[in-house]
């Protein structure tokens, strides 16, 4: 940016001259004038480059991508033959950032750490940062945002005008990763102290980025795994799961991960905040 600032002051100089020394001095009140034309122009296009360039590549990694429609299988179904429709929708190219997450607890003070009620989150709440508004030098700006209850993740796709994706959602997002085993090789693994920047995996079929290998993440309706909506078949629902026959049925019995997703957000509870927890946002495609 200091480059193009030096050409341009350069070339707002070369012009002052050429109108001031070599068109006819008769025209000398209009160069000036000109020549003042430009200095405004040029005044105009730093404020520019100074208030939104900043602006424009902090969000850069907020760029959504438009999903297809298609069916997702669920996990746990009675009928053999059960599938949820899911309708094209816009997600989140990339999960949301520490920096992405700042500017929305900078404009929204009741999120901030140390304003936030408990009921809408722990104590943990970004705990790794160091203070309400400072990252601090152990926090990469461009990291997924972590220690983040489900409902700041909601509250920021909604300031964004956006909303967290669905379980059917987000896993039929994950069916393009191919690589089963890949990713049950980083679900076995303990989450690392730094977590590297949002863009580090493999980019999928759909054009998204950082489905597994950097962290877990909020889904709208995390608190269904365990709720049919039949009080007397939950309980049978809940022990299916942890006991042996939890894959009988299953529509993938070697689908790990799968498992491995659906016995974490059972875990969960709303105001929840852990290291290696964060989010992406959702948009409806209407």
């Amino acid at each position: 940016m200091n480059q193009l600032l030096k050409i341009n002051l350069e070339t707002v100089k070369t012009v002052k001259q050429n109108l001031l020394y070599i068109i006819n001095p008769r025209l000398k009140s209009w160069a000036n004038l000109f020549s003042k034309s430009i200095n405004r122009f040029n005044g105009l296009l730093i404020t520019f480059m100074i208030l939104f360039i900043p602006f424009i590549n902090a969000q850069s990694s907020s760029k959504m991508v438009l999903i297809p429609s298609g069916y997702y299988e669920p996990l746990f179904k009675n009928d053999p033959e059960e599938k949820e429709k899911v309708e094209k929708f816009y997600l989140d190219v990339y999960p949301v950032t520490n920096s992405e997450f700042l500017g929305f607890v900078k404009a929204n003070l009741k999120w901030q750490r140390s304003k936030i009620k408990k009921i809408f989150a722990d104590v943990s709440y970004l705990k790794n940062w160091k203070s309400d508004l400072e990252l601090g030098d152990k926090i990469s700006p461009n990291s997924p945002v972590t220690n983040i209850s489900w409902f700041s993740a909601k509250a920021y796709a909604e300031w964004k005008g956006k909303r967290l994706p669905t379980i059917a959602e987000w896993e039929y997002v994950i069916l393009s990763e191919k690589n089963v085993k890949k990713i049950s090789e980083w679900y076995s693994k303990i989450s690392p102290g730094k977590i590297p920047p949002v863009g580090s995996t493999e980019k999928n079929s759909l054009g998204v980025f950082d489905m597994y290998g950097l962290i877990w993440e909020w889904t709208y309706d995390f608190n269904t795994s365990l709720v049919t909506g039949e009080s007397r078949g939950d309980g049978d629902l809940e022990r299916n799961l942890f006991c042996g026959n939890s894959s009988s049925n299953s529509k993938d019995v070697e689908n790990y991960p799968a498992f491995m997703r659906y016995g974490y957000r059972s875990s969960l509870k709303a105001n929840y905040t852990t290291h290696n927890l964060g989010f992406r946002c959702a948009k409806d495609y209407n």
